[in-house]
Parts: C-alpha cells; structure tokens; sequence
C-alpha cells in the first residue's frame, strides 16, 4: 500500500471507532508534541473534521504531562502548540479540552528532592517517575473515567520505535481488537491507531501535512534535526519507565541523573542553546553528590538505619546553588508555592531530629551514659 492508502486506512479506523455506539464515552488523546503524539493528534482532528458538525459529539481531551522540570527548550516548542490548539480548534467545532497534568505541589521534584532529602533518582530509586509523571496523568485519566464511566485513551505508539515497544504492543494489543482495557486504569481502553506506520511514513506525513490547528511542523522538524532527540513519551504505567533516562538522545527532564551525561542537552547546547550550561552544570553536580556520603544522612527517612536523605546542610546548598542558576539563566525554576513547602518540610525534620536526640538522651540518662562524672 502506498503512503496516502495508509493514511486514509487509518483516517477511516479513526472515524469509525469515533462513530461507534459507545460514542459517549470522551476520547483523551496522549499528547507530548514529538512526533508521534503530533502525527496522531492530527490524524485524529483531520478524521473528526471530515465529519459533520453535527456528528462531531464525541469529546476529545488532549492530556499533556508537564513534570515542570522539563527540557525548556522543548517546552518552549510545546506551549507554542498548546496555544495553537487552544485557540483553533474550538472555533472549528470541535469538542476539545486541553489539559496539562503536573505533579501536586508536595510531589514536585523540588519537594522531594530539596525539601524530603531524596537523592537524586538512578535505575534503582527512579522515584520521580511514580510522583511526577504516573500519578497526575493517571489522576486526570480516572476523574474522566469517573465522571463518563469509561474512557477511550488514544497513544501514538509504533512498533517501528524499538524492540521493546513492538513486544509492548504484542504484549498488550495482539490485533485482535481495536480497543484493549488498559491492563492498570479500570474503564480506560486504549486504542492505537499508528502501531504499524514506520518512522519514514510519519515524517513523510508531517512533512506534507500542514497542522489543522495553523502554523506548521518546521519547530518540530528542526528541533529533531538539530538535536537528534526523541520526547519521553506519556507514561502511565511503571513498566514504561524506561523511556525515561535512556542513553538515547531524548527530550526529557533537564534534571535527569539516571544518565551520567545528558548528551540531549549537551546537543542543545552545541545547537546554539548556550544559556543551558549552568542547567547542565547543575544537573552534573546532582549526579556528583547522590554517592558522596558526607551529603547523606546515616538514618533513612523510616528511622532504619543506612545511607538515608540528603542532609539538611546539603538541602539547603542544593536550594542556595539552584536559586543562584535561577538568578543567572533569568528563567523560573523552582516556584514560591514550592519554596513553601520545602520550608514546612524543613521545619518538620527539624522538629523530628530534636525529639529524637532528645529521646536519645533521656536513654542515655536512664542507662548511665553521659552522665556526668
């Protein structure tokens, strides 16, 4: 089949499954402004559009994950889409929502990782995961499904992007169906329709296809040219996780450890994004001190002993080091309501560490110790 029969194989499938009688239940769309997200939210709006108006009843949700430590650059790409989006196609008749999932404020990566002392995450403590990218979008995922009763969740997933996605895919959606219950949202159904469209066919695609929401895909064609970099992807469940810190070049968080060297930003930089260097250096200082026990407290955060938290000498030079990066890129990092609970938590241990040492002592009292002489 040539590339236009793909393509309107896959526009009909869209139409279909977007008239079929379940057609109450709202669609959400999987949506980070790569590639596939991109190729797929437009075969989806251009499919809905050749429908008549008064066909178009089915509501369609664009979910974005916001870690609100993403890769500015590519934020920078991202909200200039949304704003596109937002103001195009309710005025084409579409019944569209937008909504960007960030994490809750007490589970930001700042809030953990400068107000509760987590060491910066590796393959093995990948905490930011769960906190900052699962939990709001899932969070969105199940108040639609609550409200509507099920919901049908659309990814851009292909098996063309690896071995790991294909068996994914296998694994999950073995063609016998168009829809498959997602196998940790109870109501939720996914639907995949670009599973078989190679890389080539989707640039081929993008290339030829002007946005139905204005402007063009040039943003997203340099970004991919210049910085030979794929986007983390929509994670919901752990056994995506992977995605996130690989070693390939990807659009991700600029605060990511699980890599020893970012080499996306380093490709920003070189590509002429030179106000990113104290953002990387800053980056490479928290993957240098995870493993330098004299920021480690020797208590966990349970009372067990072992290599615990960040000590609170070492939190507070982390947060004096990123507001001095802050000061010097003139871009917000970390947010007042942020900083406001990183004081709350501080003042919690505090209070914690004193009730211990002072419960320490009574123990000594009573045993003989530290008794003076």
């Amino acid at each position: 089949m040539s590339l236009a029969e793909v393509l309107d194989a896959i526009r009909a499938e869209v139409r279909e499954e977007y008239l079929s009688t379940a057609q109450s239940y709202p669609w959400i769309v999987g949506f980070s402004a790569g590639k596939d997200s991109t190729a797929l939210l437009q075969l989806v709006i251009d499919s809905v559009l050749d429908l008549p108006p008064d066909a178009r009843k089915r509501p369609i949700h664009i979910l974005l994950n916001d870690t609100l430590v993403e890769s500015p650059v590519y934020m920078e790409h991202v909200d200039q889409v949304l704003q596109r989006i937002r103001t195009a196609l309710p005025a084409l008749g579409l019944p569209c929502v937008v909504h960007r999932a960030v994490p809750e404020t007490d589970q930001t990566f700042w809030v953990n990782l400068i107000g509760r002392g987590y060491p910066s995450p590796n393959r093995q403590f990948r905490w930011c995961t769960d906190r900052m990218k699962i939990a709001p979008t899932n969070n969105y995922i199940k108040s639609v499904v609550s409200e509507s009763g099920q919901a049908v969740l659309l990814l851009g997933v292909r098996r063309d992007e690896s071995a790991s996605r294909a068996q994914s895919i296998n694994r999950y959606n073995p063609g016998a169906t168009r829809l498959n219950p997602h196998n940790s949202l109870p109501g939720c159904l996914v639907f995949r329709p670009l599973v078989d469209l190679s890389t080539d066919d989707l640039w081929s695609f993008l290339l030829q296809s002007p946005p139905p929401w204005g402007g063009s895909h040039r943003g997203l064609v340099t970004l991919y040219r210049n910085l030979s970099s794929g986007e983390c992807p929509l994670v919901l469940d752990k056994a995506d996780a992977p995605s996130c810190g690989s070693s390939s070049y990807r659009f991700g968080c600029w605060t990511c450890t699980v890599v020893q060297k970012d080499r996306s930003m380093a490709a920003q930089i070189d590509a002429g994004h030179e106000w990113l260097e104290p953002l990387m250096a800053f980056r490479d200082y928290l993957y240098e001190i995870r493993n330098n026990l004299d920021y480690r407290d020797e208590e966990r955060r349970n009372g067990q002993q072992g290599i615990g938290p960040f000590t609170m000498a070492a939190r507070r030079e982390i947060l004096d080091r990123l507001i001095e990066v802050q000061r010097e890129v003139g871009r917000t990092l970390i947010t007042e309501p942020e900083l406001r609970r990183i004081r709350e938590i501080w003042s919690e241990d505090l209070a914690a560490i004193s009730k211990r040492r002072f419960a320490l002592a009574d123990i000594e009292v009573e045993t003989g110790h530290g008794v003076a002489k």
